[in-house]
């Protein structure tokens, strides 16, 4: 008897003891990735905030210059790759945590990248084609 609640006493879902999967094991990098993109965004945002506030008031075409700048460019696009990274990987997990249907996070998860992404790509080729 003491053998049989062994072995009931699994950790695993009953799913997965029928599937035989155990954890996916992505969870540490996932973290690890959001820790890691929030470092950087930390002196990239800082940096922008103060460099906003600095052109607070200037001229379209002083303001323009600024961004054509290949130092500021560069700055400027590592902080929306970072930035929207970090928000889709964000928004997953609170996806994950609260949808309640398969399809309802699959379908979240991947809409939230493809509005990440075309932002991101938008605001990129913005930056590009004032720096180019």
């Amino acid at each position: 008897m003491a053998k049989e609640h062994a072995a009931d006493a699994t950790m695993r879902s009953p799913l997965g003891r029928v599937r035989g999967f155990g954890s996916a094991h992505g969870g540490t990098h996932h973290w690890l990735l959001q820790r890691l993109t929030s470092v950087a965004l930390l002196p990239l945002t800082l940096w922008f905030a103060l460099s906003a506030a600095s052109l607070a008031g200037a001229p379209y075409e002083v303001t323009r210059a600024w961004i054509a700048h290949p130092f500021n460019a560069v700055l400027l696009l590592a902080a929306i790759a970072l930035a929207f990274h970090h928000t889709a990987a964000g928004m997953q997990v609170i996806i994950e945590d609260y949808a309640n249907r398969e399809w309802a996070k699959v379908a979240g998860i991947y809409g939230i990248r493809a509005i990440c992404w075309l932002l991101a790509i938008a605001s990129a080729l913005a930056v590009l084609r004032i720096a180019v």
